[in-house]
């Protein structure tokens, strides 16, 4: 059933269209491989946490016998814990989260790690707005591309003024100081419910 989807979405979306496919930390290593291989030839841009993440010879398992970049990290809070998987040679992309991380402080650090790996970072996207500061302050090399999560992303700029969204592929940096957040005093007044889709 996996392969018959990733087919169907690489038939539908054609060659142009970068394919990342997350299996939510729910396979085991001889899974992952059989997989990876059988992904190859649909052109995945990358194969994200196919294990639980404290496997990390089973990600640099994986990496070398699939040949598919693999993309992690975002279950990993300490720049050491970093360290160990980047040493392991475990992921190709890595997916720090800045919430999780202890902030844009951190991240940064993070950054300047994974640079000297060669690594990209794409800061797990489930807080758009640090996210949006640290691949602004960093070369495209280094972050080139933000991770927008729908849902997640709705529910945390419940409360702000100015959403922020993509259009046509692109979410603009805030202008405003700070992060960019204006609280919308009359929806925090109103007690109004946070809503998930």
């Amino acid at each position: 059933k996996n392969m018959t989807l990733v087919r169907l979405l690489r038939e539908t979306v054609g060659d142009d269209i970068d394919l990342m496919f997350d299996a939510w930390l729910g396979w085991d290593v001889p899974f992952a491989i059989e997989m990876g291989r059988r992904m190859a030839e649909y052109s995945p841009r990358w194969l994200e946490e196919p294990v639980a993440p404290d496997r990390i010879g089973g990600y640099a398992e994986i990496r070398r016998a699939t040949g598919i970049p693999i993309a992690g990290g975002e279950h990993e809070y300490t720049r050491w814990g970093f360290k160990v998987l980047l040493d392991a040679e475990g992921v190709d992309v890595v997916q720090a989260d800045p919430d999780w991380t202890g902030g844009i402080s951190e991240m940064l650090k993070i950054c300047a790690l994974c640079s000297a790996y060669e690594r990209p970072v794409f800061p797990h996207g489930h807080s758009v707005l640090p996210a949006l500061h640290i691949i602004a302050s960093q070369s495209p090399a280094v972050c080139p591309m933000l991770e927008y999560l729908v849902i997640h992303n709705e529910s945390k700029q419940w409360f702000h003024k100015i959403k922020y969204r993509p259009e046509n592929g692109i979410v603009a940096l805030p202008t405003a100081p700070g992060l960019g957040i204006e609280l919308d005093e009359e929806r925090i007044k109103a007690r109004e419910d946070l809503r998930w889709r």
